[in-house]
């Protein structure tokens, strides 16, 4: 079984947390950004160059540990078969970017055209965002270990 090592960064701004969607695949639920690393590249190394070819952003922040998991991939439109070894990492800004956005990854990782990235964020705490299975293929899983961290700031907005 073929083993891909990849790394995403869950970037929040007090409650809310940056997601995407591909416009042009509706079917494909909300990610974050990161992806496969590449060649003798560190996890770290490989979250902050994915962060910034999927959203445009350069991360000039800390990120801290989130949590590990491993993902299995078998006959999923567009993905890698195999085991997916992924490293989460959190990161937190003052203040956003902007409030949404597009971007265009221009190298995906298994090949093919640029891939459209519609990026917004979503409140952690919001009704709407409770069910993982809004997400694809396992990003919601860290939702409630990001939540965890993150219940004084949910506090304080009520």
């Amino acid at each position: 079984m073929k083993i891909y090592h990849k790394a995403y960064v869950y970037l929040t701004c007090g409650t809310e947390l940056l997601v995407f969607s591909e416009p042009d695949h509706p079917e494909v639920g909300l990610q974050v950004p990161g992806g496969t690393l590449d060649p003798g590249e560190s996890y770290l190394q490989g979250a902050i160059r994915e962060f910034a070819e999927e959203t445009g952003l350069n991360l000039d922040i800390a990120l801290d540990f989130l949590a590990d998991q491993d993902h299995f991939f078998e006959n999923v439109p567009d993905c890698l078969d195999g085991l997916h070894r992924r490293r989460h990492f959190h990161g937190r800004i003052g203040e956003k970017p902007l409030q949404e956005w597009e971007h265009f990854e221009m190298s995906p990782s298994g090949g093919g055209p640029p891939i459209r990235f519609h990026l917004h964020w979503i409140d952690l705490f919001a009704a709407s965002a409770s069910s993982d299975t809004l997400f694809f293929e396992g990003f919601g899983t860290q939702l409630q270990t990001l939540r965890s961290r993150m219940e004084g700031l949910s506090n304080e907005r009520h």
